[in-house]
């Protein structure tokens, strides 16, 4: 049941949004359910050695989840963009105002978080593709949405999808760590210069979620730390005051109210969704 009534009808877009079990294709789903009229994009296929197939959005998997949403009765269309191609985030900002009307929201999801290493065994091209897909991504996410959402003149929101790392330090995470903490700057200096245009801008910081990239990581850190799978784990729910790890909708959830009115004097702010693990 739709929560948000004052969403039925806007235009959405997620960037990232075609991996299956990611937050994307939950944020996507969720708007879709209030009402919204949803565009998925995502690199559609491998782009090199640093983003291979298994770690983005194919075509066959954006078009599957399109399906689902149209399914459960929802709108959506999907649309192959690069992040890192000024040229393809504009198309996409434009596709959404060609194809349904008009451009209200972005999400800008697209991230790179398995490139983790320590900083003594990171090369340089693992650095840049981290911080070139997290942060000049997000970047471009902006810069072409607020273009479109200005020339519209209705306003809008835009949500960035920062991270726990844009808090806090973690070891092995330089680069993304980085990013993420870019992210938090970023997303203050557009709401300042976006908010006379009423283009709210906002940023959602997740603890740990289980996606398909969260299943990497778990495993990933089980073993760079030495603990195992079962001690990390339990660890990981022992640091967190709710006592489990995040969970999709519980991302979609936040997505959906900082996108909906009842967010219409919040701007500027990296909002922790945490279950209390990160309070600052």
């Amino acid at each position: 049941m739709a929560q948000y009534p004052d969403l039925a009808g806007k235009v959405a877009v997620i960037t990232g949004a075609g991996r299956r079990q990611g937050l994307g294709e939950a944020m996507a789903k969720r708007l879709a359910a209030e009402g919204c009229k949803v565009v998925i994009t995502d690199l559609g296929q491998a782009q090199g050695e640093h983003l291979p197939e298994t770690a983005i959005g194919t075509t066959q998997e954006m078009q599957d989840i399109v399906q689902e949403i149209e399914q459960a009765g929802g709108t959506a269309a999907a649309f192959v963009c690069n992040v890192l191609k000024p040229e393809e985030v504009a198309a996409a900002a434009r596709f959404a105002v060609d194809s349904f009307g008009s451009l209200d929201i972005w999400v800008n999801n697209a991230g790179v978080g398995y490139l983790m290493k320590p900083i003594l065994e990171m090369s340089v091209e693992e650095w840049d593709t981290v911080l070139n897909v997290n942060l000049r991504g997000t970047f471009l996410g902006i810069k072409y949405a607020a273009e479109q959402m200005v020339q519209l003149g209705n306003g809008g929101k835009i949500i960035n999808i920062g991270s726990q790392a844009s808090k806090s330090a973690f070891a092995h995470a330089s680069a993304y760590t980085t990013s993420k903490h870019g992210m938090t700057g970023l997303t203050r200096v557009a709401a300042q210069e976006l908010g006379p245009h009423g283009i709210n801008v906002n940023q959602i910081c997740p603890n740990h979620v289980t996606t398909g990239l969260g299943a990497w990581q778990n495993a990933h850190f089980s073993e760079v730390t030495g603990k195992g799978y079962d001690q990390y784990m339990a660890d990981m729910r022992a640091r967190i005051p709710l006592g489990r790890p995040g969970l999709q909708d519980d991302i979609a959830k936040a997505c959906a109210f900082l996108c909906s009115e009842q967010a219409v004097y919040i701007s500027g702010e990296a909002m922790n969704v945490s279950g209390g693990e990160e309070y600052h």
